[in-house]
């Protein structure tokens, strides 16, 4: 059931759905929150012109010309498209961060960090694993 637009209705499946659906990493990350080991994503790599999208739902999350490197080891953003992602505060693992999430399915996507660059300062560090690219035509 994969959107192309981030303004679509909100996404609802059952947690059995959503297994159904999902590699055994992607609900891991998405549905459960976790983390993918830094390094591992595909993505890191990933330069042709395009979209990243929400592995879950398929909403157009992030522009090609957003990415950058951060040295990090996960697909980082400074932007992402208007209305595609929603943040919350996250007080896992003794700190306080800003988690991201999926303006449509809700799934986790990573963290946002106030180190990135210009034009707007921030670093959307993502877990590739909750992404797919959809190149240019």
């Amino acid at each position: 059931m994969a959107a192309t637009d981030a303004t679509s209705a909100p996404e609802t499946r059952s947690d059995a759905e959503w297994r159904d659906a999902l590699t055994p990493d992607q609900y891991r990350v998405l549905r459960e929150h976790g983390t993918e080991r830094a390094g591992t994503s595909c993505l890191l790599a990933e330069k042709r012109a395009g979209t990243f999208t929400c592995a879950g739902c398929g909403a157009p999350l992030f522009e090609q010309g957003t990415k950058f490197e951060s040295g990090t080891g996960w697909p980082s953003f400074f932007e992402p498209l208007p209305g595609a992602v929603e943040t919350t505060v996250d007080r896992s693992h003794w700190m306080v961060r800003t988690e991201v999430h999926c303006a449509r399915c809700k799934g986790h996507l990573g963290h946002v960090f106030d180190d990135g660059p210009a034009p707007t300062g921030l670093r959307y560090c993502m877990n590739g694993v909750a992404l797919n690219f959809e190149p240019a035509d």
